[in-house]
């Protein structure tokens, strides 16, 4: 049964004089990629045909993650973004849903090599250097699920030797730095990784999960991007909250039997 979670068009969310705001669905390519030379739909040519103009990518989202996507409507706006963006100005706010459960916050400053993705997996990164990576992380909520009370048979590998039960959580995540992949590999990292993760999570969960939900996804979202306005300077907030009507999946996943209440704060 091909349960991959079919990929709609971007939403708009916001837009101004300057810029335009999309929640971005899992799936979709950001724009053209020679990895990924089959594609055919894209988010910025599928933004230019909804609003009849050009459009300018001001940063990007993984293919598998939904969520908040920027994009300027003409290269001066996406200069001045992107000079934001360097700046250190942005303020991004992830969500991941994560094997394992992760201590209450921390951080994980882990320095990160740029992976050349044409190239074969043994030679990715190999003369890169290392650069500095730094995410802050606070646990949302935890997930248990009794082994006892899963139905059929489990396959190899999904259980840990001696737990009763298997565990995940929910993560909000804020990188400080902009690696390539660098939620994804931080949370493997600390071996907290992301579900559905192709490349760096766990292949047993992912199909698990995929089963069990009826869909297939890597479970990292967008949430919300704060940034200075780059033409005036005012405070921006743009958002794709977990509880919006187009994020139907999430909250398939937010209605699951096995969450923990959340711990005060």
């Amino acid at each position: 049964m091909d349960n991959s979670l079919p990929c709609p068009d971007p939403l708009p969310l916001w837009q101004d004089a300057d810029y335009v705001a999309v929640h971005k669905p899992p799936g979709l390519l950001v724009h053209r990629s020679p990895i990924a030379n089959r594609d055919e739909r894209f988010a910025l040519q599928l933004v230019r045909d909804l609003l009849g103009r050009h459009v300018f990518p001001v940063h990007r989202l993984d293919r598998g993650t939904s969520g908040v996507l920027l994009m300027a409507l003409s290269s001066e706006a996406a200069r001045a973004a992107a000079e934001r963006f360097e700046a250190g100005e942005v303020r991004k706010r992830y969500v991941a849903f994560v094997r394992g459960w992760p201590a209450d916050e921390g951080r994980i400053d882990h320095p990160l090599r740029r992976i050349e993705e044409e190239l074969p997996r043994t030679d990715r990164g190999v003369n890169a250097e290392a650069q500095p990576a730094l995410t802050h992380y606070r646990r949302l909520r935890r997930m248990e699920c009794p082994l006892a009370g899963l139905p059929g048979t489990l396959p190899a590998g999904l259980a840990a030797p001696g737990h009763a039960s298997l565990r995940y959580a929910l993560m909000a995540l804020q990188p400080q730095t902009g690696r390539q992949h660098q939620l994804r590999r931080h949370l493997k990292h600390i071996a907290h990784p992301i579900v559905g993760d192709a490349s760096y999570g766990k292949g047993v969960h992912n199909r698990w999960w995929a089963a069990r939900l009826g869909l297939q996804r890597l479970w990292l979202h967008a949430e919300a991007l704060e940034l200075p306005h780059p033409r005036d300077g005012t405070p921006l907030r743009l958002e794709s909250p977990l509880a919006a009507p187009f994020n139907m999946d999430w909250q398939r996943l937010l209605e699951q039997p096995d969450w923990l209440p959340p711990a005060p704060r």
